[in-house]
């Protein structure tokens, strides 16, 4: 459901991503995405959707980015006393590493293998997740090497500023180190304001002057896996699309819709390239 931009909507800020401590470690230091020189920058891996997002449901569009960002943990000389190139290869700082990847992969309550957990992430490392499997990939594989000591360059942190041709402005915050991977946004009115925090399932509407409306999504809906959801009605959507042709449904964005925040992205990442500097998006429409 779109948000009623004539009536309630000026600009949503803040909005941040949450990417979970593990979840940075896992994708974005030891993982497939760790480097943009041979994948892609941070802010587009990991955010355009939520540009995309943030732009359908406000149904304007960009003028100018800015952003800020870099690597602040994740490099050779933040590495504590004592730690090893290999997380199993005597770590003398493994106690107390959070990133460690057997507390990850192997004892983790919720995603740890020996907590019978198989799915995502552990079976990015070996195809049949099992302690054996696990401790073998982490003993010899990329994720099993130490967060400090690996060839990372994309950022753990990022702050995007997005000023819209109407005038209003967004702004959007990435940070690594986070306890859960979540979002949360809020979005700021000239009639009233909107909540909705992804950790909690919950969406707060707000008229100034009227009481609070809490729209408890755990109770419309069961099935959170795959970015909240998302992931199965989208295909659920595109299937719908090719059987019955029609054309996008009041819940899908366009083409045009996600092209434009990559648009968003790319010129983030060019302005946090240059400190900071502004990039006006026709730049990239060209």
């Amino acid at each position: 459901m779109k948000l009623p931009v004539q009536t309630l909507l000026f600009s949503p800020q803040p909005t941040f991503f949450n990417v979970g401590y593990w979840h940075q470690a896992h994708s974005f230091v030891r993982g497939n995405w760790r480097n943009s020189n041979t994948t892609s920058p941070m802010i587009l891996q990991k955010c355009c959707h939520d540009m995309d997002l943030l732009l359908w449901l406000t149904g304007k569009t960009c003028e100018s980015v800015s952003s800020f960002g870099d690597t602040y943990l994740f490099k050779p000389q933040c590495a504590p006393e004592g730690a090893a190139l290999r997380c199993l290869d005597g770590c003398k700082a493994k106690d107390h590493c959070p990133f460690d990847a057997e507390k990850i992969y192997l004892k983790d309550p919720k995603i740890g293998v020996e907590n019978g957990y198989t799915q995502w992430p552990v079976n990015v490392l070996t195809l049949h997740p099992t302690v054996e499997s696990v401790t073998q990939a982490i003993q010899n594989g990329p994720y099993g090497r130490c967060v400090y000591h690996c060839d990372n360059n994309v950022v753990d942190h990022q702050v995007v500023n997005l000023k819209m041709t109407d005038g209003s402005t967004i702004s959007h915050t990435m940070c690594a180190f986070t306890a859960t991977g979540s979002r949360y946004a809020k979005f700021m009115g000239t009639m009233g304001e909107i909540i909705a925090d992804m950790t909690a399932n919950t969406i707060q509407i707000t008229p100034f002057g009227k009481d609070t409306e809490t729209i408890d999504i755990n109770q419309i809906a069961s099935d959170f896996f795959g970015h909240g959801g998302g992931d199965k009605r989208m295909v659920e959507d595109f299937i719908d699309m090719l059987l019955l042709g029609n054309g996008p449904s009041g819940h899908t964005t366009t083409v045009e819709q996600s092209v434009e925040s990559h648009y968003c992205a790319f010129a983030a990442e060019e302005s946090r390239l240059h400190n900071g500097a502004v990039v006006e998006l026709d730049k990239f429409r060209k």
